[in-house]
C-alpha cells in the first residue's frame, strides 16, 4: 500500500538534522509533560519514534484517501449557498479523515488537546499532504493560524478557541481587500467598539480570503479612526458561530479548485481584540506571515515531489523510436534538474523551519521564566537566521515548484496537455505559490538587506567552512567554493552602482545567487551524509549552480545604471 511519507526517505531523513535534538529538548521543555499526559515523550528517541508516527498515519491518509479525492475536488470545487461555501464532497471527506487520524491542533501544547510538534514535522506532514491534494492542504495547513492566537492571544483567548482547533475546526486569515493586496496598510475594513455590548464590531469587505468561511477567523481591521498606514490596523479574532459574515462570492480559479477563495461581507460582525490595538500589521500579521510563507515552501515541495514521480513514472512507461524515452538525454535532463531543485529546496524548507523552532520555543519559554544571557544570545541568532532564510526558501520552493510541474508536463508531451493526466492539475495548482503569502518580488524584497548588508554571504562563508565534504564530493565543494568569490564580488558591484533604482533591477539576480550558493551547500552536506540519497542531487545541482551563479555574475557586471532606460517600458501613445 502507498505511503506518501515512507515511500520517500528524503523527508525521514530530516528528522536527523543537527538541530532537532536542540528543538525537541525546547519544545518538550525539558520533557516536563512526561509525567502529565501518556503521549509526551521522555527523551530524544521518544519524540522521534512519536513524530515518525505520526508521518507515516499522514502519508497513509494522504496516499489512500486524499490523493484518490483529489481529481473529484479539482472537478468539483466549492460553491456557495445562502451566503454559506460549501465544500467540495469529497473534501467534507478528506477533513474527517485528518480529524479521526488526530492531524489538527499539531503545533500546539498538550494542555489544550494538541500535539507539541515542532515547525519541521509540521512542515514534514505539510509537504505529505501537499504531495496528495495541494488544494486541500490550504485548507488543513491554516490551522497553523492558531500560532498567532497562542502567542498574542490571552489565556482566556487560548482556552475558549485552541481546543476547537485542535479537535479539528478550521481557521482563515482575513487579510486582503479588494484595494488591498500586497499593500496591506491600505486595509479599510472598519473596527468599532461597541461599549453597551463590551465587544469590537466589524465592517466592510475582504477579497481573496483562503477558506474565507471557516469556523474561527483572523482578521486585520482599522481600529484607529482617521490612520490610513499600518499604525492604525488591529488583529481581531471573528467565531463564525456569532454571524455576522457571510460569502459574497466564491473565485473561479485556475488551480488549487478544492481551496475556497473567497469575498467576505461583514456586517456588524462581533469580534475580540487579539494582543494591543495598532500592533496589527506591524507585529502580528508579520509573524503570520512568516507562517503562512513557510507553509507554502512545505506545500511547492510537495507538488515539486508529485510533478517529478509523474514525470518519472511516465519516462519509464513511454516508449518513441523503439525505446523508453527516459534514456533519451533530453529526457533525462530534465529529470535529473528536477529531483536536484526537489531535494535542494527540501533541505532549504527544513533548515529554514529548524531555525524558525529554535527561536519560536525560546519565545515561549520566556512566557513561563527569564531566559538566561546564552539563551537570549541563541534566540536573537536563530530569530535572525530564520528571517533571512524564509523568503529564500518560500520564494525559491515556489518557483521550483512551477519549473518542475511545466517540466512534468514537457516529459509527457502531448498527453501532459490532457486533462485527465495529473500533470495538468499540479502545473495549475503550482501557478498561485509564487503569488500569494507575497509574490518571489516580495520575498526578493524581504530578503535583499540580508544579502547588501553582508549577512548572507557570511552564512555562505560560515556554511562553506565548515562543509567537510566526503573525500568523493570534495571537487564539487572546490567549485562552490570558487563561486562564492564570484558572488561577492557581483555584490560588491552592485552596491558600488550607488543606484537604488539600480540595485532594485538587479536584486532578483543577486537573489537567486544567494539562493543557489545556500542550497548548493546544504545539498552536499547532506550528500555527504547520506550519499544513497543525495549524491546524484549534489552533483546535478552543484553544476545548475555553477551555470546560474557564473551567467548572473556576468550580466551583473556587464550592467551600467544607464541601461536601465532601454528596460523601461515604452510610454502609450496619446493620440492629440
Amino acid at each position: 500500500m502507498a505511503n506518501y511519507y515512507s515511500d520517500h526517505p528524503e523527508i525521514a531523513f530530516y528528522l536527523n538534522h543537527p538541530l532537532m535534538e536542540r528543538i525537541v529538548e525546547l519544545k518538550e521543555k525539558g520533557y516536563e509533560d512526561k509525567d502529565k499526559y501518556a503521549d509526551a515523550p521522555v527523551d530524544l528517541g521518544d519524540a522521534i519514534e512519536n513524530y515518525k508516527q505520526i508521518l507515516d498515519i499522514t502519508g497513509d491518509v494522504a496516499a489512500n484517501i486524499i490523493a484518490p479525492n483529489s481529481e473529484s475536488v479539482d472537478l468539483e470545487g466549492p460553491h456557495l449557498e445562502n451566503g454559506r461555501m460549501i465544500y467540495a464532497s469529497k473534501t467534507f471527506e478528506n477533513l474527517d479523515n485528518t480529524r479521526k487520524a488526530g492531524l489538527h491542533g499539531v503545533s500546539m501544547p498538550r494542555r489544550y488537546g494538541g500535539l507539541n510538534l515542532p515547525n519541521v514535522v509540521f512542515s514534514m506532514l505539510s509537504e505529505v499532504i501537499s504531495a496528495a491534494d495541494a488544494g486541500f492542504q490550504n485548507i488543513w495547513s491554516l490551522q497553523s493560524c492558531i500560532d498567532t492566537l497562542y502567542e498574542f492571544g490571552s489565556e482566556e483567548q487560548r482556552q475558549k478557541y485552541i481546543p476547537r482547533v485542535c479537535a479539528g475546526e478550521t481557521m482563515s486569515m482575513d487579510l486582503t481587500e479588494p484595494d488591498a493586496g500586497s499593500d496591506l496598510q491600505r486595509v479599510m475594513l472598519k473596527a468599532t467598539y461597541d461599549e453597551k455590548e463590551d465587544c469590537w464590531r466589524l465592517n466592510g469587505v475582504k477579497r481573496f480570503i483562503t477558506n474565507g468561511d471557516s469556523d474561527i477567523h483572523l482578521v486585520l481591521a482599522r481600529s484607529e479612526e482617521g490612520t490610513k498606514d499600518g499604525r492604525g490596523l488591529s488583529m481581531f479574532i471573528y467565531d463564525k458561530r456569532q454571524g455576522g459574515v457571510n460569502v459574497r462570492h466564491i473565485e473561479h480559479k485556475l488551480g488549487i479548485h478544492g481551496s475556497p477563495t473567497c469575498e467576505l461581507t461583514y456586517k456588524n460582525a462581533k469580534a475580540e481584540l487579539c494582543g494591543s490595538t495598532r500592533l496589527g500589521l506591524i507585529k502580528y500579521v508579520m509573524s503570520l506571515m512568516n507562517g503562512a510563507r513557510l507553509g507554502i515552501a512545505a506545500q511547492s515541495v510537495g507538488l515539486s515531489q508529485e510533478a517529478y514521480n509523474e514525470g518519472l513514472a511516465y519516462a519509464k512507461e513511454r516508449a518513441q523510436f523503439g525505446e523508453k524515452i527516459i534514456n533519451f538525454p533530453a529526457v533525462y535532463d530534465m529529470l535529473a534538474r528536477m529531483k536536484a531543485k526537489l531535494d535542494a529546496g527540501r533541505s532549504l524548507l527544513y533548515t529554514t523551519a529548524s531555525y524558525v523552532d529554535i527561536y519560536k520555543a525560546l519565545e515561549d519559554i520566556a512566557r513561563d521564566r527569564a531566559l538566561t544571557p546564552e539563551e537570549r544570545q541563541e534566540l536573537k541568532k536563530y530569530q535572525r537566521l530564520a528571517d533571512a532564510f524564509t523568503p529564500l526558501a518560500k520564494g525559491m520552493n515556489s518557483e521550483y515548484a512551477n519549473q518542475n510541474a511545466y517540466d512534468a508536463i514537457s516529459i509527457h508531451g502531448g498527453s501532459g496537455f490532457i486533462m485527465e493526466y495529473k500533470c495538468q492539475r499540479l502545473y495549475r495548482d503550482a501557478r498561485i505559490f509564487s503569488i500569494y503569502e507575497g509574490t518571489t518580488q516580495l520575498q526578493v524584497v524581504a530578503a535583499i538587506r540580508y544579502i547588501t548588508n553582508g549577512t548572507m554571504l557570511a552564512n555562505i562563508k560560515e556554511m562553506a567552512e565548515t562543509l567537510n565534504a566526503a573525500a568523493d564530493l570534495q571537487p564539487l565543494a572546490d567549485r562552490v567554493n570558487a563561486l562564492i568569490p564570484v558572488y561577492e564580488d557581483a555584490l560588491a558591484y552592485v552596491k558600488g552602482l550607488g543606484n537604488q533604482a539600480a540595485q532594485d533591477f538587479l536584486a532578483r539576480r543577486l537573489y537567486d545567487m544567494t539562493c543557489e550558493l545556500v542550497m548548493s551547500l546544504l545539498i552536499l552536506a547532506d550528500a555527504t551524509k547520506a550519499p544513497e540519497l543525495f549524491t546524484k542531487s549534489a552533483n546535478v545541482y552543484v553544476r545548475m549552480a555553477e551555470e546560474n551563479v557564473l551567467g548572473k555574475a556576468a550580466y551583473i557586471k556587464a550592467f551600467h545604471a544607464e541601461d536601465l532606460e532601454s528596460f523601461k517600458a515604452a510610454e502609450p501613445e496619446t493620440e492629440e
